[in-house]
């Protein structure tokens, strides 16, 4: 391997980078274009924290032999399990000590002092280096804070000197383009953790100019929780985040069960819409998420009752109609939502579950979207007032709607 294998390399991770090729795909391709300059190479791995709600970080892992799970995420290293490993790593030992770079020649008499040094060196593992790249507090995003990366050989003689100057010069490319990899993915994450999928997707395909809004028919869903503020008054303050988190996930979560877009959070309030072909398929969705909540609500319910935890329903309006879906904001502050009649009216919908004790309701619009088959489940409860709509509404819930709580 000479000079001109490392340029052609280093272009390659570079391109790849700049291509959108996957993190697992940069560390194969380059562990493979190392060995076919003639490398003694035969695992690595890399690893890097991120910004996620769930996960603490990926790991991206090659073998020239065993064919195994190219990439992984991790969960948090500062408890338990994920603790203990992360302290026996050769990683935490560099971040500990500050080093950038720490080898073991296990085939040679070095300690196997470091997590999983013993199972390589049963594989027939020679020598080992890890190494640590961190970055710059202007470079450092959340916990992503350094690139670590290992790799391990069963060459009879080890690492040669030459292997190893080479991959102190190759690695940072590496870590570059992977870090450049792994920002596009925190800020997808941070766009539909914040803003829901469907808006998400659609501010990363580049629709971010105020104004910027489309005119569209969506099946509405607004909710809210069944006597929140009496619940928080009566209950002490570590349980209110708790008791929201839990009933917001059963909401949440059967509402992208059912293929709907959560747009916002209002407090204990959750507004979605539900787009289909068509309005049939918008509000039969809308109706299988329901379903869906009232299975978790159950099952919520049940848990938080054995632990003597307060438990609540959730009450919903249901509406279809046209909305305009986009931006809306200042020049320096948007939020990316619907907007238009057709809101207001699902959100006052809403609000009369609670007069007429049933933890649903659907307008006049909504009942004669549904299928003709589901049309059989629902009961008209009347003709209501709707504060802000001008003319009285007729109302509809389903035959099992009952509040609980």
């Amino acid at each position: 391997m000479d000079h001109s294998d490392v340029g052609t390399i280093a272009a390659w991770v570079t391109e790849q980078g700049l291509n959108g090729a996957t993190e697992a795909e940069l560390l194969a391709g380059f562990c493979e274009a190392c060995r076919n300059a003639g490398m003694r190479l035969d695992r690595a791995m890399a690893l890097m924290d991120t910004l996620h709600p769930v996960h603490e970080g990926r790991a991206f892992r090659w073998d020239s032999v065993e064919d195994f799970e190219g990439e992984f995420e991790y969960g948090p290293s500062s408890e338990g399990q994920g603790l203990d490993t992360w302290r026996r790593s050769a990683f935490y030992h560099l971040w500990t000590s500050g080093d950038r770079e720490v080898r073991r020649r296990i085939g040679f008499g070095d300690p196997t002092d470091f997590i999983m040094l013993d199972q390589i060196y049963k594989l027939g593992h020679t020598d080992y280096v890890a190494m640590a790249h961190r970055f710059a507090e202007a470079g450092t995003i959340g916990e992503m804070d350094c690139f670590f990366s290992h790799f391990s050989t069963k060459h009879p003689e080890g690492f040669s000197d030459q292997d190893l100057a080479i991959l102190r010069k190759l690695v940072p490319v590496l870590g570059l383009a992977i870090k450049c990899v792994a920002l596009a993915r925190i800020a997808r994450t941070i766009a539909e953790v914040y803003l829901g999928e469907d808006a998400a997707r659609q501010v990363m395909d580049g629709k971010i100019s105020r104004g910027k809004t489309e005119r569209i028919s969506a099946a509405l869903w607004f909710s809210d929780l069944l006597n929140y503020t009496k619940i928080s008054d009566n209950s002490p303050p570590e349980e209110i985040i708790p008791l929201l988190n839990e009933y917001s996930e059963a909401v949440i979560t059967a509402i992208h069960e059912a293929g709907g877009n959560v747009l916002k959070l209002i407090g204990d309030g959750v507004l979605a819409i539900f787009k289909g072909e068509e309005p049939a398929e918008s509000c039969s969705a809308a109706l299988k998420a329901e379903r869906l909540l009232r299975q978790k609500l159950a099952a919520l319910n049940a848990v938080r009752e054995v632990d003597r935890r307060p438990t609540t329903d959730v009450y919903i309006g249901l509406h279809i109609g046209d909305v305009f879906y986009g931006n809306i904001g200042s020049q320096d502050r948007l939020d990316f939502t619907v907007i238009g009649p057709a809101v207001n009216e699902v959100s006052r919908i809403a609000s009369i579950c609670r007069s007429v004790d049933l933890n649903v309701l659907m307008s006049s619009d909504f009942e004669a979207a549904i299928p003709e088959s589901e049309r059989n489940l629902l009961a008209c409860i009347g003709r209501y007032a709707l504060r802000g709509v001008k003319r009285p509404q007729l109302l509809y819930t389903l035959e099992s709607a009952r509040l609980n709580g």
